[in-house]
């Protein structure tokens, strides 16, 4: 049986891919990720760094 509360899970990598696509503002995106705009500016390089880790034919967006 379901809550009356139902929270969706979203992982923070497709919310920051959403905003890199133009779906969110950078507001938007820091909200449902509960981070201010600093901490997001970091979690933004850390994805970067993420990306850069992967074989080309595994990057998401490419």
């Amino acid at each position: 049986m379901l809550s009356e509360r139902s929270y969706i899970l979203m992982d923070k990598s497709k919310v920051i891919d959403a905003y890199r696509r133009g779906f969110l503002t950078v507001r938007e995106c820091g909200q449902i990720l509960g981070v201010e705009e600093r901490q997001l500016q970091s979690l933004l390089a850390l994805e970067d760094d993420k990306a850069s880790c992967l074989p080309p034919s595994r990057r998401i967006g490419s």
